[in-house]
């Protein structure tokens, strides 16, 4: 049986390392912060369609006491300087043996970025390097788009459900 399209997202939520920048591990400095190539048409074709952006994004470096949640905030406002404006902004700095709701691959960030917005979760698409972004959107019942960078393993691939390079 094929399986029934779905309509088009209402919203699309972007993870932050990998998809919209280039990813410097435990990044607390914004002058290193740099789009990745495909971010900008990709922000363009969205915004052009009306629809309303966001990031979520896991930042265990503050969980870890490597940065004080200050230094994430900063460079979280340079990204939106740079590719903004997005209606949402959600960070997890826990680490990922905290348990919290929030920590991709668990739902929370994607049903509080819904709340706000006004949408239902299976009315987004979540854009990702990672399985565990594509999970994230999965858990929700939102389209999971899988984006890869050298950093995305072979198995995180296979398993997506759209693969966008």
């Amino acid at each position: 049986m094929t399986p029934l399209p779905r309509p088009a997202p209402q919203a699309v939520l972007f993870d932050r390392d990998g998809t919209l920048v280039v990813d410097v591990p435990y990044c607390a400095d914004p002058s290193l912060v740099r789009p990745m190539p495909t971010a900008v048409p990709a922000l363009r074709l969205v915004r052009a369609a009306g629809l309303p952006t966001g990031v979520l994004t896991n930042q265990s470096g503050v969980g870890r006491g490597l940065f004080p949640m200050a230094a994430a905030e900063a460079v979280n406002r340079e990204i939106d300087r740079l590719l903004g404006p997005f209606q949402v902004f959600r960070m997890c700095p826990h680490v990922p043996d905290h348990g919290c709701r929030c920590r991709k691959p668990r739902p929370g960030m994607l049903l509080d970025a819904a709340a706000e917005l006004g949408v239902e979760p299976e009315q987004m698409a979540y854009i990702g390097d990672i399985g565990a972004d594509v999970e994230a959107a999965e858990a929700v019942g939102a389209t999971g788009i899988m984006v890869p960078t050298a950093a995305t393993r072979p198995e995180e691939i296979r398993r997506a459900p759209v693969v966008r390079r």
